[in-house]
């Protein structure tokens, strides 16, 4: 397992609802989400093979939700690695709105 020889960076890519980790400027992983009027529902984090076990998931949620934090957002955990990590990092618990049967009819909608 390789070390990254840049430190990486999050960039949030509003055009494609997600935001990107970047390494050495190559795309290592993404999470995904839809804006559901105040909140930021997310529904799918990964990081590519390569740069698995670097951490890299933990560092893109956290970043993607001191983001949402700062946007004045809500946050809705779909994605099963949003909501461990929330379990985990409870100083965003008071963003935190639950998934609702509701919220996942709206995201089927919304994902086609």
């Amino acid at each position: 397992m390789s070390q990254p020889s840049a430190t990486p960076v999050v960039e949030r890519v509003d055009a494609r609802n997600r935001y990107e980790i970047l390494v050495d400027g190559k795309r290592a992983g993404l999470t995904a989400y839809r804006d559901r009027d105040a909140q930021r529902v997310f529904y799918h984090t990964e990081v590519d093979e390569a740069f698995a076990g670097q951490g890299l998931a933990s560092q893109l949620v956290q970043e993607a939700l001191t983001d949402v934090r700062e946007s004045g957002k809500r946050i809705v955990p779909v994605c099963p690695y949003v909501a461990k990590f929330l379990t985990r990092h409870e100083e965003f618990a008071d963003l935190v709105d639950p998934v609702t049967p509701d919220v996942l009819r709206w995201l089927e909608t919304e994902l086609g």
